[in-house]
């Protein structure tokens, strides 16, 4: 399958496995089709054009060496919405799932299996109800039952709403670090608020029913081990609520990266307004992914974090004209504008043309507010970053959503 023409199509399924250079011949231009249905995987492809040429010379299906298959049915389409490759998963893959991005709600899935046959997937966070990320997951086609781990960024409603029902489930492992698991303990316990009049009026009842204990009027005098003994069989009866109950609870500390599986994760401190956020780094089969959103500012620690992965999702909340002139309260714009609140599309376009190195083949712009931003609004002004730069063109640009996942992404 040699010559100028197939050569276009060859060269084009190279790029799709990380081979090669990405050329385009004359007179064809590259169109920008994602998607997925089951196991296969729809990716960019020329124009009707290109499969005309690639019809004439095809004659059964095309396997590459790196198990991506071209089949003839998408040959003889007549549209590039068909024309997609299959995957070959008995071989090495990490695969990538945004399930959900956005203030209402965020969790994606890292996974890898290996040839071994080996498997590993991690739900990173879990902002939605249990009910709904089962959903999201099958519409992707990942089996909730198969993941091993949850890791959890921080401790905000939209990324724990369904943390502690997911877990128990599931049965599986949560990963924290210590101050956010604390802090999101306090957050879903139930705490009775009362006044000092009360206080002290339940003090003085406590105290009266501890001198009736210790002076019992039939055996005499009770030995102060005895009565603290049952002070706590009472306690041992009372009724504690389960809302923080979770099947295993694992600690990690920011900066020191740990395995689950086969995938190493590497966590790095973030600046927001949590307990101890942190975004991560995995690292499977040679590939890196790095999650990085819920962030006011790059500090130079992200920025080395996120170097040389494959893939990144990364935050471009609001539009700084949308957020000034829209309806949050004052206090709320502040907030979200500080040094420990969210990126805007300005400051991630700043990001992409002056320190983003350009390694990562998929970029994903995550946690777009659906209040103060539009999804042209940040697609545009990252388009913009990365068109001054030739040699970051062949980036693939995403955007997470918030009502439904993304395509999966393998390698």
């Amino acid at each position: 399958m040699a010559g100028a023409e197939v050569g276009a199509g060859i060269l084009f399924v190279l790029r799709e496995c990380r081979i090669g250079q990405r050329t385009f011949p004359q007179g064809l231009k590259p169109t920008n089709i994602y998607g997925s249905v089951g196991t296969t995987e729809v990716v960019p492809c020329y124009k009707a054009e290109a499969l005309g040429l690639l019809r004439r010379r095809f004659s059964a299906d095309y396997a590459s060496p790196c198990g991506y298959r071209v089949t003839k049915s998408a040959i003889d389409a007549n549209s590039c919405s068909e024309f997609h490759m299959e995957r070959d998963y008995a071989h090495k893959m990490v695969r990538f799932t945004v399930l959900a991005s956005g203030s209402k709600g965020n969790s994606s899935i890292v996974s890898s299996v290996s040839a071994t046959g080996g498997s590993t997937r991690i739900l990173v966070d879990a902002g939605l109800s249990c009910r709904e990320l089962f959903r999201r997951m099958a519409v992707a086609g990942e089996d909730p039952k198969t993941l091993d781990a949850i890791l959890i960024t921080h401790e905000h409603a939209d990324h724990v709403n369904g943390l502690p029902v997911t877990a128990r489930k599931l049965g599986i492992p949560v990963y924290f670090t210590e101050a956010t698991h604390r802090a999101w303990v306090r957050q879903v316990t139930p705490q009775r608020r009362i006044t000092y009049a009360e206080w002290a009026e339940e003090h003085k009842k406590q105290k009266l029913a501890a001198e009736e204990r210790v002076l019992d009027p039939v055996c005499g005098p009770v030995a102060p081990e005895s009565a603290e003994l049952e002070e706590a069989v009472c306690e041992a009866k009372a009724p504690v609520s389960d809302a923080a109950r979770l099947p295993a609870v694992n600690y990690f500390r920011a900066g020191e990266a740990f395995q689950i599986g086969e995938i190493a994760v590497s966590p790095f401190t973030i600046p927001h307004d949590a307990a101890d956020p942190v975004g991560f780094v995995f690292s499977a089969e040679g590939v890196r992914l790095a999650v990085a959103t819920d962030l006011g500012y790059m500090p130079p620690n992200v920025q080395s974090q996120l170097r040389r992965c494959d893939l990144m999702l990364l935050e471009s909340n609001h539009d700084l004209e949308m957020l000034r002139d829209g309806p949050y309260p004052w206090q709320v714009k502040q907030r979200v504008l500080s040094r420990v609140g969210h990126l805007s599309n300005d400051a991630t376009a700043q990001y992409l043309e002056q320190t983003y190195d350009g390694a990562a083949t998929y970029l994903i712009l995550a946690h777009l507010s659906e209040s103060n931003n539009l999804p042209e609004l940040a697609r545009i002004a990252a388009e913009r970053a990365l068109v001054s730069k030739p040699s970051l063109l062949a980036n693939r640009l995403l955007l997470a959503s918030q009502h439904e996942p993304l395509a999966p992404i393998c390698f």
